[in-house]
Order: structure tokens, then C-alpha cells, then sequence
């Protein structure tokens, strides 16, 4: 019975006894399997109450008086049974402690249903290794040969070798078919030019039966200590490392200097070393020359190479020697080439074409007259009697 009637109201009786009951009873702390099935989120109690108190408050403006009494039964019932112990101070001890305890790793959960980004994420950081993840990360069943030298795999370190090639026969392709002036300009814009040619040099000669250089040290090594020699087209200076044991003078010319063995120079236009050409209408081998040999080992380079014997014949010595080392497939005619250094003022000494890969030529300074310009243009216009070279692939 209501406390007191109104005609035409009435007061509901309030949802007690099953409260009352369900409060009357002990409650036991969650198992741990409904602890598993419990959704991995960090719950504010107090928050909670207050949040699910505002959600039946609107649903109940929303659906109108019918349904209030229903909603507010299906909200409180459910949750009663489940919260009223976290009530006390002690409850809310014992709750919060047991889903902080349970839920650890929520978002490890969460992904595992439909988070693939934080997965991927977990999975990535257990793989790590020791070194903080600089490892590589190979796929599973695929062994990799790595190269202890390099730290690359056997198909990067065949990649890079084939690229390297590739990238040496495009700069020696330039260096022949062009004026030396161009592969000077070539180099200053980008001086790894230089270094990426010589080291794929270096990787052609190596199936070579001998290196001309190697030669020239043996060879060389026998000759007084005060020799002066110039190497012109020198490369890395492997002849004046070699020879200084030897403590022969050595200068080296090429179109970057290493700031200690290499003058930079074009050899092909002037080498900074005195020297001087015939008087005219007079026969002479100049003066003021300080050089006793001269070696061009595979360095005729250019279409303008022959300006290069002209010079070396400008700083050698009365008598002084040109040894010369060129790739045998590079002569249209050997004959002609000879005939070619002896115009410029040279006599051969003695050909060694033996070797498979190149030709030895030594040749000796003799006395000549001056010549015109256009002598001389017409001398140094036969670069083509020497065909550029090409090498073989990687």
C-alpha cells in the first residue's frame, strides 16, 4: 500500500526486496576464468557509477515514463549484484587491485582481436636482438651467406660488383673517346670519378698473368738511387709506393692529387716539370730537364694522348728513357704507332709483346729541330692510331 493517495496518482513501490536480497548475501571474489573473460580495460569505480547513472538518465528522457521504471530495473540489476561490494573502502581496494592485476597487457588483448598495427609492433620488439635491433631480419628458412669482409650477402655483394662494373666501363668509355680537358672537368665536379675508375681498374687487372706496373718496379729497382723518374697517368701511385723502399725519386701525375704521392696534372696538355723544346732551325734535345725515365703504363688516355709523348719528351734528359705499357688490343697498326713516337723525337729500343694482355715499348730521347704549330697539329691529330680500350663485364 502507498503511503498516501491522490486521485488520479499513484507511487510505485520502490525495487527494494531484490536489492535488499542481493546485498544480504556474500559475495565471492571472481574466479579466475571470469577474470580471463573480462574486458582488459583500467576502471575508475567511482566514475563508472557516475557515468552509467548519467546513460539511464538520458535513456529514460529519451523513451518517455512508460519505459523508466523498466530501463532503470535492467540497469541497476545487473550491476547491483556486481558492484555493490566495491562500495566500501575495502571493496574498492580489492577490486581495483584484482583488474589492475588481471587486465595488465590490455592493449596486447585488444590487438589480438583486430589492433594489427600494435601487433605487429609486439611481435617486432620480442624479435630484436641483443644489439638493439641493428640485426637483419631474415625471413624464416632462407640461409644467407654473408661476406665477413664486406658484412653484404653474397647476392648484394654480386649486385654491387655487377653495378661497379657497369659504372667503370661508362667512365672508361669517356676517358677514351673525349679531350682530357673533358675528363679534367669530369673529376672536379665529382672527384669519386677518379676513385671508382682506379678501383675497377684494379679489379680488371687482377685475371691479368702480370700487372705492367709490377713489371716496371721489378724492373726499375735496379736503377742507380739518384734516378729521377716521372710517372705520368699514374693511377694510385703504386709505382712510387713500390720504389720507395728502393729510395728512387719518383713523381707522380694524375688528374687528382691524394695530397701526398699524386701531383694533379694533365698530362695530356702540361706537366709541371721543367724542361724546354729545340731552339728554332736548330737540332737539340732542349735543356733544363731533370727526369731520367718517363712511364706511361696504360695511361695513353684522350683522343689528345699524343701530346702527352711530347711533353715527356720536353722534361727528359738528353738520352733519357720512355717506357711505355699499352693494352694489346688497343693498336690499329703497331707499326704506325712506333713511327708516331719516333716523329715526336724518340728512337725504339725494344717491343715485348709476349704477354697476352698488353705491349711493352722502350724507346730513347734523341735530338730533333723545332716544329710549326701546324706541324705539330698534324702530328698530335692521330690519337686514332690507338682504339679505346674495353674491358670485359663483371
Amino acid at each position: 500500500m502507498a503511503l498516501f493517495e491522490v486521485p488520479g496518482w499513484s507511487v510505485p513501490t520502490a525495487p527494494v526486496s531484490k536489492l535488499a536480497q542481493s546485498t544480504s548475501k556474500k559475495r565471492k571474489r571472481p574466479a579466475a576464468q571470469d577474470a580471463d573473460k573480462m574486458q582488459s580495460v583500467e576502471v575508475n569505480l567511482d566514475k563508472l557509477m557516475q557515468k552509467l547513472g548519467s546513460v539511464g538518465k538520458n535513456q529514460e528522457d529519451k523513451q518517455g515514463p512508460k519505459k523508466k521504471k523498466k530501463n532503470r530495473g535492467k540497469a541497476t540489476e545487473g550491476l547491483d549484484t556486481k558492484v555493490e561490494h566495491a562500495t566500501s573502502d575495502k571493496g574498492k581496494e580489492k577490486v581495483s587491485s584484482f583488474l589492475s592485476g588481471s587486465i595488465k597487457g590490455s592493449a596486447a588483448e585488444q590487438s589480438a582481436k583486430g589492433g594489427s598495427g600494435l601487433r605487429k609492433k609486439t611481435k617486432q620488439k620480442k624479435s630484436l636482438k641483443p644489439d638493439g635491433g641493428k640485426s637483419e631480419q631474415r625471413p624464416p628458412n632462407v640461409s644467407l651467406t654473408v661476406d665477413e669482409v664486406s658484412g653484404l650477402t653474397s647476392l648484394q655483394k654480386g649486385m654491387k660488383e655487377s653495378l661497379d662494373g657497369a659504372r667503370f666501363r661508362w667512365i672508361n668509355e669517356l676517358l677514351y673517346k673525349s679531350d682530357s680537358s673533358e675528363a679534367v672537368r669530369m673529376m672536379k665536379e665529382d672527384p669519386a670519378v677518379f676513385h671508382d675508375y682506379h678501383s675497377g681498374f684494379r679489379h680488371q687487372v687482377q685475371s691479368w698473368p702480370s700487372n705492367p706496373v709490377s713489371h716496371y718496379i721489378s724492373q726499375l729497382s735496379s736503377y742507380p738511387q739518384n734516378t729521377i723518374i716521372a710517372d705520368l697517368g699514374c693511377g694510385d701511385a703504386t709505382l712510387a709506393r713500390g720504389l720507395s723502399l728502393k729510395k728512387l725519386k719518383v713523381v707522380s701525375f694524375d688528374l687528382i692529387s691524394d695530397g701526398a704521392y699524386i701531383v694533379e696534372a694533365d698530362i695530356c696538355s702540361h706537366v709541371p716539370l721543367p724542361g724546354s723544346e729545340p731552339s728554332p732551325s736548330q737540332m737539340s734535345e732542349g735543356e733544363a730537364q731533370v727526369v731520367d725515365v718517363v712511364v706511361c703504363a696504360l695511361s695513353l688516355m684522350g683522343t689528345n694522348w699524343p701530346v702527352c709523348i711530347r711533353e715527356a719528351w720536353r722534361v727528359l734528359k738528353p738520352g733519357g728513357e720512355l717506357k711505355i705499357a699499352e693494352v694489346a688490343s688497343r693498336f690499329t697498326d703497331m707499326d704506325e704507332f712506333v713511327s708516331l713516337i719516333n716523329s715526336v723525337g724518340f728512337k725504339i729500343k725494344a717491343k715485348d709483346d709476349h704477354n697476352s694482355h698488353f705491349t711493352l715499348f722502350e724507346f730513347k730521347k734523341v735530338a730533333r729541330t723545332s716544329r710549326t704549330d701546324k706541324e705539330w697539329s698534324k702530328v698530335m691529330s692521330n690519337g686514332s692510331i690507338l682504339k679505346p680500350c674495353e674491358y670485359k663485364r663483371r
